[in-house]
């Protein structure tokens, strides 16, 4: 494939960092202690979250949107020195259940930020477009150059391999769906990708071992987390820990 083929893919996906955001907390509405922390992915901000968050605020939740630097560190060091802060520090002590929704590379932080910090409030988990066993698109160009520099250490940190993260933090032991697209806006990053795939992770290595329940829509990578059938399912899922239409879990 050319140079300029990948340039080009990546560039675009360049066009879509937005501007730096805090992380906002919001008071829970009147009788519902319960909190959602949300975890943007590479390259984004929390202002990717932000219709998702608004949406959850309508539905009476707390929110923590939180913001880290995802180009600049690895996985390890985002969850010590950012997220993991960020949480303790904005989580009162008085909240009931805290959830999670993640987007991409937030999932993997996620799953990071659990294995270091067990969480003994934890509720339910939606992650969308996880790489939850690696991306192709890291195994095939995680060694150039422009890949370095566009997704930082944790971007080559994503492959498929049982020595890349995904492969080594083990199946989830909580309550998890996940959603994941299979459209694309992105042909050339699909092109290295078997599969249906959303145009930088496929159907298949979306799925980890434990989730609860899984979901594919008819979406891409970078606006999952806008689709409005992904946020009611979302909303779904928090409140019953089963996607819409699916069956209810074991008591």
């Amino acid at each position: 494939m050319a140079y300029s083929q990948i340039l080009s893919a990546f560039t675009g996906s360049l066009l879509l960092i937005a501007c730096a955001m805090p992380h906002a907390v919001t008071n829970p509405a009147p009788g519902n202690d319960e909190y959602v922390i949300l975890l943007h992915g590479l390259v984004r901000t929390p202002r990717s979250m932000g219709k998702l968050q608004k949406s959850l605020i309508d539905a009476g939740y707390g929110t923590c949107n939180v913001g880290y630097p995802s180009r600049s560190y690895g996985v390890e060091e985002l969850v010590d020195r950012f997220v993991y802060p960020k949480i303790e520090e904005s989580i009162p002590a008085s909240a009931g259940r805290v959830h999670f929704v993640t987007h991409s590379l937030g999932g993997i932080v996620l799953r990071q930020l659990l294995r270091d910090h067990p969480m003994e409030k934890l509720g339910h988990v939606v992650m969308l477009s996880p790489p939850n066993q690696g991306s192709e698109v890291v195994d095939e160009l995680g060694s150039w150059k422009l890949f370095e520099f566009i997704n930082g250490p944790a971007g080559q940190q994503l492959g498929t391999s049982p020595s890349h993260l995904p492969s080594r933090l083990g199946p989830a032991n909580w309550s998890l769906g996940i959603i994941t697209g299979d459209r694309t806006i992105n042909p050339i990053l699909s092109s290295l990708i078997p599969g249906p795939d959303d145009g930088k992770v496929s159907v298949q290595r979306a799925q980890l071992e434990g989730m609860a329940d899984f979901r594919v829509i008819s979406t891409s990578h970078p606006f999952i987390m806008r689709n409005d059938e992904v946020i009611a399912q979302v909303l779904f899922f928090l409140e019953n820990g089963v996607f819409r239409g699916g069956k209810a879990p074991p008591e």
